[in-house]
């Protein structure tokens, strides 16, 4: 299963995902923002799943490109209340349902190639 959030900006379903910050690594930041943005308390995988790219829209019609490494958490605690609870939606969804719900072309990927069965 996977948890989204909508995002602040458009709404869209995304996945839990913030800047580097000086000190954390990786899985620490994947655990800060799943907190912050999901409401959720658990334990990151020290190895990311995979990687995609996107463009992050910035003030005065800019826009960013940005790589995200994902990480998977297995989630103990779904908090009632988080900082950004009044600010976003969360939703759990299977990764077929996942991938059809994100707009990012590599997260899609993503989400669909963790969804396959290994043979």
């Amino acid at each position: 299963m996977v948890l989204l959030v909508t995002s602040r900006e458009t709404g869209r379903w995304v996945l839990p995902k913030g800047w580097a910050e000086k000190g954390l690594t990786g899985p620490e930041l994947a655990a800060k923002e799943a907190f912050e943005e999901a409401g959720v308390i658990g334990e990151v995988t020290a190895e990311a799943v995979g990687s995609y790219s996107y463009s992050k829209a910035m003030p005065k019609a800019r826009s960013m490109d940005c790589r995200v490494k994902v990480f998977l958490m297995r989630v103990d605690r779904l908090l009632k209340n988080w900082p950004e609870h009044k600010q976003r939606r969360r939703k759990w969804f299977t990764l077929p349902q996942a991938a059809m719900a994100v707009d990012d072309g590599e997260l899609v990927t993503l989400l669909l190639r963790l969804a396959a069965p290994e043979v």
